[in-house]
């Protein structure tokens, strides 16, 4: 790894964290959404993070394969999210050590039913779909992501103070 290397290494993983709190954001605002274009209700989304190309070297030596799946939840489909989350362009991805975003999947968990027959979106039955979003679960998730993301942050200015240190040294 060269000088820059965790910089290069906890940047992306910054990236990485930084789309997963806006997921999250996505999940929060659209709890309550009971029909989307398609006509169906929101569908809660994950994310995938995956490790960068540079870093299969690392891989193998930790007996793990590529990309490590560290989303949240379970029961998620490979389907890629709608409009409500940011599209990403994951073709170029990066190939620096550290990790990327593999892409955004949707929860195939079934849609809450409440009885409310005077909701626009009530079926015959008086029953509105409503998405399966637990607040307390993306809170968590979120919290998640910004101590990741913090923690890369000073990772990142640690860094800095030993660049900093090793010139000053290679100053005297």
């Amino acid at each position: 790894m060269n000088l820059f290397g965790l910089m290069e290494t906890s940047g992306s993983a910054m990236q990485a964290e930084r789309m997963r709190a806006e997921v999250v954001a996505a999940n929060m605002a659209n709890a309550e959404t009971t029909r989307t274009a398609d006509g169906t209700p929101y569908r809660r989304q994950h994310v995938v993070f995956a490790a960068n190309a540079g870093d299969s070297n690392f891989l193998d030596s930790m007996n793990l394969s590529s990309p490590l799946a560290m989303s949240s939840g379970a029961g998620f489909t490979n389907s890629i999210t709608r409009s409500a989350v940011p599209q990403l362009n994951l073709a170029g991805a990066s190939t620096a050590p550290g990790v990327h975003i593999a892409q955004v999947v949707e929860d195939t968990a079934p849609p809450l039913k409440r009885y409310d027959p005077g909701h626009p979106d009530a079926g015959a039955d008086g029953y509105v779909s409503y998405p399966d979003i637990n607040p307390l679960t993306e809170m968590v998730d979120l919290m998640g992501a910004t101590r990741a993301y913090g923690l890369n942050s000073s990772a990142v200015q640690a860094e800095k103070g030993m660049i900093s240190s090793a010139l000053e040294i290679a100053k005297s």
